[in-house]
């Protein structure tokens, strides 16, 4: 029971230390008469008696006191989950820079490889090895489209070996490296058009799998839309044998809630394939905010990014970037249109 005597700012502290707030850290700090020491509100060490407890707004104040640092929770540091975060972000840098040691970053924020390996995921949202493995990417498609050499751009990007590069290269580029650096020159691109409620579709695709799915109220707009697309990619009218795999899309989309089973040749950077993949997460009939989605992907900060992500989507209802909403739930930002983006949801509820 709390002392009456007490503030209510001195008993939310109280609360805070008695459950360990790591929010708290930094805010205000906690001495201990019988111990002499002070500490962050999330000190792991045995909760002190209240009438025991005396609150300071720096560690300075608590210092001068006569107050000395706890050697658990080490309050004359910044708090433990800022230099955890930092730490993480140093090691970022040095995955960017090539200079990345798993042991001396984990050392740095104070953990063992594996437990450093689970906070980089926790902060990051990907796990080490997926996040060098988006910067090499980046990089190897920075230098192929930038006209370097393709085994110049291997090492260039930070691949130990010409091997290794085409292990990732399909997931990577979408299509070899030579296509890549020409800009997707060569590249054939089978398409056809079908009719669904949302009045024209087309479906365009590789020989990997559907690389478009495009909605529109024209079939000239829509075949312009491709070619904008894909600019040096060869479009040619698909044969008729084609006709099944547009009449699978057109059911998609009258039917969302039955999902499907197309095969996608899905491209993009490694953010907005994680962006892609979580919006196939969706149920049929919810929607998420961009501030959620972001949130969910380990970036709260990014929910412009991934707006953009969405609106570079070129796989309409497969990839169903018209269930993410603004904060206050309503509808805007559909690259075919706000209407459609409209009748799909009212659909699929």
């Amino acid at each position: 029971m709390f002392d009456t005597a007490m503030t209510e700012t001195d008993i939310a502290r109280i609360e805070a230390v008695r459950t360990r707030d790591a929010a708290a850290d930094g805010r205000f700090f906690y001495a201990v008469l019988t111990t002499g020491v002070f500490c962050y509100p999330s000190c792991a060490a045995r909760p002190a008696r209240p009438e025991n407890v005396r609150f300071f707004a720096t560690r300075e104040h608590a210092m001068q006191a006569g107050y000395r640092p706890c050697r658990r929770c080490r309050p004359d540091l910044p708090p433990r989950a800022q230099r955890r975060t930092e730490a993480v972000a140093a090691a970022c840098r040095a995955i960017e820079e090539g200079s990345f040691d798993s042991a001396e970053s984990a050392a740095a924020a104070g953990l063992g490889e594996a437990a450093f390996a689970r906070l980089f995921r926790a902060v990051t949202g990907v796990p080490i090895g997926a996040y060098a493995a988006a910067q090499r990417q980046r990089a190897a498609q920075a230098a192929l489209s930038a006209g370097t050499a393709v085994t110049d751009a291997i090492y260039e990007a930070g691949f130990s070996s010409s091997g290794r590069f085409y292990e990732a290269v399909d997931s990577m580029l979408g299509m070899t490296p030579t296509t890549w650096r020409d800009g997707g020159a060569g590249e054939v691109i089978s398409y056809a058009f079908g009719q669904s409620f949302l009045g024209n579709v087309l479906v365009a695709a590789t020989m990997r799998g559907i690389c478009a799915i495009l909605l529109g109220d024209g079939e000239n707009d829509l075949r312009a839309e491709l070619a904008r697309r894909f600019p040096r990619a060869a479009l040619v009218v698909a044969d008729a044998d084609f006709a099944g795999r547009v009449a699978d899309v057109v059911r998609l989309i009258e039917a969302p809630q039955a999902g499907h089973e197309l095969p996608l040749d899905i491209r993009g950077t490694a953010f907005q394939r994680r962006v892609w993949q979580a919006l196939r997460d969706i149920p049929p009939g919810q929607t998420v905010s961009y501030g959620d989605m972001a949130a969910a992907l380990g970036m709260p900060g990014a929910a412009r990014a991934v707006g953009a992500a969405c609106a570079a989507n070129r796989l309409a209802v497969a990839v169903p970037c018209h269930r993410v909403v603004t904060g206050t739930g309503s509808i805007s930002g559909y690259a075919w249109g706000t209407a459609r983006k409209r009748a799909l949801l009212a659909r699929e509820r």
